[in-house]
């Protein structure tokens, strides 16, 4: 029998959420087959106790998957810390994962598309992890591609991978600095990563993501993306942490399964010139403005 990458699931405080975004990971066929281990993080406040709570309880309830687990967290740890232990604490006993949070809301053919990839590049050293979300560009997108680094709505990769991951910020950005990578770290000088990862070394963000991604990309690692997002982030509705309501990132879910085939192993090109062009014109300037409107200054996805 097939044996699926166990499923992580990050969750705080948002009970809804939360059920929402497992009500669309049991719409996958796999998920019968696969495990859950879902992280719970401990209240930051007497006002978040009875939420996490809330997510707890529905957590015990949880039926359709082929074991879950609930790991209660017994002090807020934050989100950073959380969900790189909690990846850690699973790859020690496998050696693959699928990352969700809990407001993720996937497709039906999410864990198809990532099981698959994870089955067809596992032995590929130069690939790190494989993504479920791509940015509502302009353009058509390629059914599969490849970008430089790694990113973080709905992915999953190898123990091998996850190896890689460097949680030492200051490391990271003198690395891209000794090797002048920042501009074409930042996309080509279209999106501020340099200065979301000044910003975690500061201590003015506890991002995770964009020391995952500079891990990647700093080996020069790449990540495998569908040309239509698997993945549907259902946070930007003031409910999360560190982003106002926007609508800026939101895209139409593809509706039929994809299938990862044979294409050469390196960046492709128009999708990343791609991709800029979205940071540079309208969503990001968009974005911009709808986080102004809330006191919140744009320092990149506070992940």
């Amino acid at each position: 029998m097939r044996k699926y990458a166990p499923i992580a699931l990050f969750a705080y405080n948002r009970p809804k959420h939360t059920r929402r975004v497992v009500e669309a990971l049991l719409k996958n066929a796999e998920s019968a087959e696969s495990e859950l281990f879902v992280f719970s993080d401990g209240p930051k406040s007497e006002d978040d106790s009875s939420h996490v709570q809330e997510v707890r309880q529905y957590a015990e309830s949880i039926k359709g998957f082929a074991r879950v687990e609930l790991i209660r967290r017994n002090a807020n740890i934050g989100l950073a810390h959380n969900i790189t232990s909690g990846i850690t604490e699973v790859l020690s006993h496998h050696d693959r994962i699928i990352v969700v949070e809990d407001d993720m809301l996937v497709s039906p053919f999410f864990l198809r598309f990532i099981n698959e990839s994870l089955d067809v590049y596992e032995h590929d050293e130069r690939i790190i992890s494989v993504h479920g979300y791509i940015y509502p560009v302009a353009g058509k997108l390629p059914d599969t591609f490849f970008l430089r680094g790694a990113n973080c709505w709905g992915w999953g990769t190898w123990k091998r991978g996850w190896a890689l991951f460097e949680p030492d910020g200051k490391k990271l950005l003198a690395q891209l600095r000794q090797r002048n990578l920042c501009r074409q770290f930042d996309m080509d000088g279209t999106y501020p990563y340099t200065k979301m990862l000044e910003d975690q070394i500061a201590g003015k963000n506890q991002s995770w993501a964009v020391r995952w991604y500079a891990s990647a990309f700093l080996h020069d690692k790449l990540t495998l993306y569908p040309g239509e997002s698997l993945v549907q982030n259902i946070g930007n509705d003031r409910s999360g942490t560190h982003i106002g309501r926007t609508t800026v990132m939101d895209v139409v879910l593809r509706t039929h399964p994809l299938v990862p085939s044979a294409i050469p192993v390196e960046e492709h090109r128009g999708a990343r010139a791609q991709v800029a062009e979205f940071f540079r014109y309208l969503p990001l300037t968009r974005l911009q403005r709808v986080l102004s409107l809330f006191g919140i200054k744009m320092k990149g996805k506070i992940r």
